[in-house]
């Protein structure tokens, strides 16, 4: 049982990395594309299936690894610490993007928000923009938006391990 944790640890660190430099390449495509601050339900969909890929794969590696078996305990692990991994690389890239390549990306995704609000709500009052503004402004600060980074990451991270994990899953017998 030791000697599965290495490599546990091992898959974790590498499929971690492979979808965080996966998620960081997808990222630089919509900066490039200047769609990085529209929140697009279609890059979203395609996020969600580039992480659902990686880790069944990272489940699939595992199991080849370990003699066929997989328990669903050992995919929650591994989905949740790639995820976590994934989400430090993404961190590190939100910070660049914002303080480097565009420093005006929370001001462009606070306007972008604003006028979806009011395009979908015309007779919304001033008050309740404000004060929408003002939430979304505390909620983009940079400790604030990593610890929901990571939150989200490891939410989905869990939920696609869990579904992931009992469709790979293979139990020794006992």
């Amino acid at each position: 049982m030791e000697n599965q944790n290495p490599s546990i640890k091992s898959n974790i660190i590498t499929y971690g990395v492979v979808l965080g430099s996966i998620s960081i390449i997808f990222q630089l495509m919509l900066f490039f594309l200047d769609m990085h601050y529209k929140n697009d339900s279609t890059a979203g969909i395609v996020a969600l299936l580039i992480t659902s890929g990686v880790l069944v794969y990272s489940f699939i590696v595992f199991k080849k690894g370990n003699e066929g078996y997989l328990s669903l305990s050992e995919a929650l692990k591994i989905g949740l610490g790639v995820s976590l991994v994934s989400a430090l690389m993404g961190i590190i890239y939100t910070q660049l993007l914002v303080n480097f390549l565009d420093p005006e990306t929370m001001q462009k995704s606070l306007e972008l928000s604003m006028d979806n609000m009011r395009a979908q709500n015309p007779e919304i009052p001033q008050e309740a923009l404000d004060t929408a503004r003002s939430i979304q402004e505390k909620m983009s600060s940079p400790l604030i938006f990593s610890a929901v980074q990571i939150i989200f990451s490891l939410f989905f991270g869990f939920i696609i391990s869990l579904i992931g994990g009992l469709i790979v899953k293979k139990s020794r017998p006992e």
